[in-house]
């Protein structure tokens, strides 16, 4: 899977409906999606007063900052990350080698409820990521000599 260039709007949709099933069932605030470049896909919940995109992007350096110090204590990589504040924690893990799925929760649930819920979800989110780009190159339009002048 180079990049997530190959997703259209119907895998988007199977992405959203997945994601907004995993915030109902864990009861987390809001969970977001995004790539290891750190683009937003989508996001699910209570995500009012959150920059989507910076979060994004600064949860893939955070993903990225894990696997130097992975390394560092001679393993491979993490694929899960917690962060715990005083209101709101963020649970991190990895989907498929290319996707974060970040969980961002309050007392209204547990780590170990958000963990199970997402080793669960995790192999769903794998397997649309997989079927998507199986389904290879989607038609493009071809652009005329003129193109820019219409």
């Amino acid at each position: 899977m180079e990049g997530l260039s190959f997703l259209q709007s119907d895998d988007l949709h199977r992405l959203e409906e997945l994601l907004s099933s995993f915030v109902e069932e864990t009861r987390v605030r809001c969970a977001i999606l995004t790539d290891r470049a750190g683009r937003l896909l989508t996001s699910a919940g209570e995500t009012r007063g959150l920059d989507g995109i910076a979060f994004a992007s600064l949860a893939a350096a955070d993903f990225a900052a894990s696997d130097e110090l992975a390394v560092q204590l001679g393993e491979r990589e993490f694929n899960s990350l917690y962060h715990q504040g005083e209101d709101l924690s963020m649970f991190l893990a990895e989907v498929g080698g290319q996707v974060i799925l970040a969980a961002l929760f309050d007392e209204s649930t547990t780590l170990g409820m958000v963990r199970l819920k997402t080793r669960d979800v995790a192999p769903e989110f794998a397997s649309l990521l997989a079927a998507a780009a199986a389904s290879g190159p989607r038609a493009k339009q071809v652009l005329e000599g003129d193109w820019a002048a219409a």
